[in-house]
């Protein structure tokens, strides 16, 4: 008994391990926030085994109707199911932190030197990279859910739905449709079938990540503005008040920002702000690390901070409370049948993001290699994302 209450302990990864993989994950997913869910899902769920694949569906799930950044929510619930609250705190920072030092890099490059249209070239590498780990994590979902012809005309429908029209309001129409027709089909047979979802699967030992080096040794003479209280006050409260109105993504969540931070407090110019957003595209990490951005401008590196911190806490106080409630209704079978319409719903919404992003890439040969090569090295050769995202950006760098 002692024993098996060790190989358990064993089992469960350190914080520093869970920090040092997420920064890993946070430094090479490129693309918006499906492109870090499908890394994420690839890594914790594929490769470290430390969630279900059931599990990490329900946490996109949640993610998806709660606000905030959805990717970033994702992996506070995956850090908050490995390691409760600390791992939540841990997971998030380190997903975040190399965005973070990247964007206060640039942001103190643009101001110092103006644009940066050299950052692009990369940026016509990862799309095709990421469409193509996109689909990878879309096929590993579907074919671990094991769907059956139900679910499989539910994801094809959410697909259609987000591919044809997509938008805010048809992501929610769809994950609440999902779960109404989960609930009418499965839940009568749910009670013969019911999926051991609450366990979580520690099987595979910790691999400590090679940290990878953030050194930024220039951000130093930038590193503080001067630190007013009144300014820092005001950012926060506005970014952390817009943080719980962000509801369908990063890109639903631009034009409320772009109305405030130029229109209302002239913050930045509007040429300011569309930089920023570029800057936050080709940057790894979810699109609104953009709000360092605006802070930086604002208060140097102290601002960034308050920026980003207030742009992503509260959703991820929302999203562990979320994941608190959702552990204690999840055993009804009414709620089992309606996360599994939802779950089915969720595997389409992920295929339709792999045509949302592929439908921007550059057209032409040097596009479609970069993503034969991708997919080929994922299915084929089993290499590991944050080898082939970063290597696909130095192609771009080559070929475009």
């Amino acid at each position: 008994m002692q024993k098996e209450r060790n190989r358990k302990a064993k089992a469960v990864p350190s914080l520093l391990w869970l920090f040092l993989d997420f920064l890993k994950i946070g430094a090479t997913a490129f693309g918006g926030f499906m492109a870090l869910i499908s890394v994420v899902q690839h890594q914790i769920v594929d490769r470290r085994h430390l969630l279900s694949q059931r599990e990490m569906l329900d946490g996109i799930s949640l993610a998806t109707i709660l606000p905030g950044p959805v990717a970033v929510n994702v992996v506070a619930y995956t850090g908050y199911k490995v390691r409760g609250t600390l791992g939540a705190i841990v997971s998030a920072v380190a997903v975040i932190l190399p965005a973070f030092v990247l964007i206060v890099f640039l942001s103190y490059a643009y101001f110092r030197w103006g644009q940066l249209p050299a950052v692009s070239k990369a940026f016509m590498g990862f799309v095709p990279a990421v469409t193509a780990v996109i689909v990878h994590a879309a096929w590993g979902m579907a074919r671990k859910a094991k769907l059956g012809p139900p679910e499989l005309a539910i994801a094809a429908v959410a697909f259609l739905a987000l591919a044809v029209k997509g938008g805010f309001y048809v992501t929610l129409i769809v994950v609440a449709a999902s779960g109404l027709a989960g609930w009418l089909l499965f839940s009568r047979g749910q009670a013969a079938s019911r999926p051991g979802a609450g366990r979580r699967s520690h099987t595979a030992k910790p691999r400590h990540a090679k940290l990878l080096s953030l050194d930024a040794p220039v951000l130093a003479a930038a590193a503080m503005l001067a630190f007013d209280t009144g300014v820092a006050t005001k950012l926060f409260f506005t970014l952390a008040g817009m943080s719980v109105l962000l509801f369908g993504g990063g890109f639903v969540f631009i034009p409320l920002i772009e109305q405030i931070v130029v229109h209302e407090h002239l913050w930045l110019t509007h040429q300011e702000f569309v930089d920023a957003i570029a800057l936050g595209q080709v940057t790894p990490g979810p699109i609104l690390i953009s709000a360092a951005f605006i802070g930086y401008k604002l208060m140097g590196l102290a601002g960034a901070a308050i920026a980003t911190v207030a742009i992503f806490l509260p959703p991820a106080v929302l999203m562990i409370l979320g994941t608190k409630a959702l552990a204690r209704v999840r055993e009804a079978l009414t709620v089992q049948a309606a996360l599994r319409g939802i779950r089915a719903g969720v595997i389409g919404m992920v295929a339709a993001a792999a045509w949302s992003v592929g439908s921007t890439a550059a057209m032409g040969w040097q596009s479609a290699l970069i993503f034969v090569a991708v997919l080929a090295a994922l299915f084929r050769f089993r290499i590991d994302v944050a080898w082939v995202i970063p290597s696909a950006g130095l192609i771009g760098l080559m070929l475009y």
